[in-house]
């Protein structure tokens, strides 16, 4: 008998799930342009809160965060053989739960440290350990995984 299985993928991809934790994904638009926000990208409330969700700003603050951009079941290629959001669709975003995000370049986390969302920049959307980011309810649970991608842990957002 193996001893080493596990719940969790080990090198994960962007917008996947960490492990088999509970977890809870709201349906929301995307508000933006086709391929702007990508899977495992943080969100934030777009135009219209509780419907839509968009790509941080520099005038995003931790109240606005919405969750990670998820893959799903429906996910698949276009013509051009791209995967990606477009503008209107319908992405998951993980409320609270453990995924796999995208990371700043880099950023090299470890276990426990906050996980903060950066606003700003080319770099808007990703995850970091360090003050370039905004403070966001979650935790890196781990080191990178194959390329920019670590698991985070995000605990309900709700700020009260």
């Amino acid at each position: 008998m193996r001893g080493d299985y596990s719940y969790q993928t080990r090198r994960g991809a962007a917008g996947t799930l960490y492990d088999i934790s509970p977890y809870a994904i709201d349906s929301r638009l995307c508000d933006g342009p086709d391929g702007a926000m990508k899977y495992g990208m943080g969100t934030v409330a777009g135009e219209h809160p509780g419907a839509t969700v968009a790509l941080p700003t520099e005038a995003s603050g931790p109240a606005d965060f919405a969750g990670i951009a998820m893959t799903g079941h429906a996910t698949e290629m276009d013509m051009d053989g791209s995967v990606g959001i477009r503008s209107q669709q319908t992405v998951g975003a993980l409320a609270w739960g453990r995924a796999w995000a995208r990371t700043a370049p880099g950023t090299e986390p470890k276990y426990g440290e906050a996980a903060r969302l950066i606003t700003s920049g080319p770099d808007a959307g990703l995850f970091t350990n360090d003050e370039r980011g905004i403070p966001v309810r979650a935790r890196f649970i781990g080191e990178k995984g194959s390329g920019d991608v670590a698991p985070v842990e995000l605990f309900n957002q709700r700020q009260e």
